[in-house]
């Protein structure tokens, strides 16, 4: 069965109508003995030492996590492996999600796009927001210090979570906030949105960024600390699939016709043999077929990632040049709870494909993945990058992106843009080519169609992005980065926070 069970961990008052409910989600041990034999020697003697560390380090801790969200995004399937791993590793780590009504999730939205430099729904952040803001989380937080020891460790992820920081700090734990987005240089957007988010997450012990262009001051340095994140090789998203799954997946969930004639197998994440039977829904007017080349981009319906450009680009330099397709697929908008915007941004997309001229409208396909089973969602997004000719992330702004390692560990070439952790992903012209301008849609379509009609260099540039995915990305190192964290947050004597220097 699909692992997505959540237990209700406790609930404050209402007030308002304001939901307070913290649920904790329950994941499965995985030992980390199954990365032996796909790193080096070397590396993998590093992890066994950091195992018998994390043995004396954490023993009788728990180490928290919280988020707001149990799937339908990057962090989601990043918490789910580490934790995974970390409680195979004999850790008490525990993950719970915290909840808000939608005026919550509309802010926090907000602070999203701002942090990416983005106007959003051009909304305010004054006393109004913060009042909306902070009101469920009052709630969440006397649920979890319900459950906390002073002897524990706490991760809060991203700005939906950055009251609970001042919140849970009495409570004697050490307190980590960890944002996963950013901007490279940020302007006046971004920098607001820092602002009202830093009288908040100024109380943690430590500032966990992905790069350290993403730390825009206000915090001490002695309290910021840099991970990249990382996925996991055997997720179901990233497990191996050969070839004739694939298509099987693919013509199971209605994407590719006239392919696959035998089940749509797959190995859940326990280990149980799932099987894809859900079907996309699409948008299209011709179908795809299994020895036709295409260009695949997989994320939320975000104009972030630049769904609109992506489909531009494509009809106007791709589609003379070529005769692939190409296939932009996202989740079935509503099923992201912390997403208000998917629907709308989805309008937007069909009614750019019903602008293109009839030819090229019958190669665009837009996909939206069923997410009722989060790990049939992830196998058929797996399916999705192996059989791509090209994968695409042409984002305008990216905390990190992992969608991009994940199409190097499947040794796909990637055409991306050069913004925020992308850049630290692919090299360009060795495991991938970077677009310096997002908005250069010229530059953006030649990339893909030089991979589309040079499938040789495309193989090489895949293999390459493979190895750097395995030497780089992968979620034994992530969780030798946090050990290390944690090592050093329970060395240092708790101290009073301040702010460093004006923002």
């Amino acid at each position: 069965m699909p692992e997505d069970r959540r237990e209700q961990a406790g609930e404050g008052p209402r007030d308002g109508g304001v939901p307070a409910r913290v649920e904790r989600v329950q994941v499965r041990p995985q030992s980390l003995e199954r990365f032996r034999d796909v790193l080096p020697a070397a590396r993998w003697r590093r992890v066994e030492d950091a195992l018998a560390r994390a043995g004396s380090v954490l023993t009788d801790r728990v180490v928290w996590n919280v988020n707001s969200t149990a799937r339908g995004g990057g962090v989601a399937e990043m918490l789910r492996s580490l934790i995974g791993y970390a409680r195979g590793a004999g850790v008490d780590a525990r993950w719970m999600t915290i909840s808000g009504d939608a005026r919550f999730f509309e802010v926090t939205k907000r602070l999203h796009n701002r942090l990416h430099g983005s106007p959003g729904d051009g909304g305010p952040l004054g006393t109004s927001e913060r009042a909306v803001y902070e009101a469920p989380l009052r709630r969440c937080a006397d649920a979890l210090l319900e459950q906390m020891r002073s002897r524990d460790l706490v991760v809060l992820h991203d700005p939906q979570t950055a009251p609970l920081v001042p919140l849970l700090a009495d409570s004697g734990a050490r307190i980590a906030w960890r944002s996963h987005i950013g901007q490279d240089t940020p302007n006046a957007l971004a920098l607001e949105a820092w602002r009202f988010l830093l009288p908040y997450v100024q109380h943690a012990d430590v500032c966990i960024f992905s790069r350290q262009a993403y730390a825009w001051g206000g915090i001490e340095t002695g309290r910021l600390a840099f991970i990249h994140p990382s996925i996991d090789a055997f997720s179901v998203k990233n497990q191996e699939l050969d070839p004739d799954d694939v298509l099987a997946i693919l013509a199971a969930a209605g994407i590719l016709d006239g392919a696959g004639g035998g089940p749509a197998k797959f190995s859940r994440a326990d280990e149980t043999p799932g099987l894809v039977q859900r079907r996309t829904q699409l948008v299209e007017a011709g179908r795809l077929r299994a020895a036709t080349q295409v260009a695949v981009q997989v994320s939320r319906w975000d104009r972030l990632k630049d769904p609109l450009g992506v489909v531009e680009g494509f009809a106007a330099h791709v589609a003379a040049d070529s005769p692939a397709h190409l296939v932009l697929a996202g989740a079935e908008t509503g099923a992201v709870a912390d997403d208000p915007e998917g629907a709308e941004v989805l309008a937007e997309v069909e009614q750019a494909w019903t602008r293109l001229d009839p030819g090229t409208r019958e190669r665009v396909h837009l996909a939206c993945l069923p997410m009722e089973d989060a790990e049939e969602n992830a196998v058929i997004v797996n399916a999705l990058q192996r059989h791509a000719s090209v994968v695409c992330q042409k984002s305008i702004a990216e905390g990190f992106g992992l969608t991009v390692a994940e199409a190097m560990w499947k040794a796909r070439p990637v055409v991306a843009t050069r913004v925020g952790g992308i850049q630290d992903q692919i090299v360009h012209g060795v495991s991938g080519y970077l677009i310096d301008d997002p908005r250069d849609l010229a530059e953006f379509g030649a990339a893909i169609t030089a991979f589309l009609n040079e499938p040789a260099t495309a193989a090489k540039v895949g293999a390459r992005a493979r190895r750097r995915a395995r030497d780089k990305f992968l979620g034994p190192d992530h969780l030798i980065h946090y050990l290390r964290l944690f090592e050093r947050l329970l060395k240092e004597k708790p101290s009073a926070k301040k702010l460093a220097r004006p923002v």
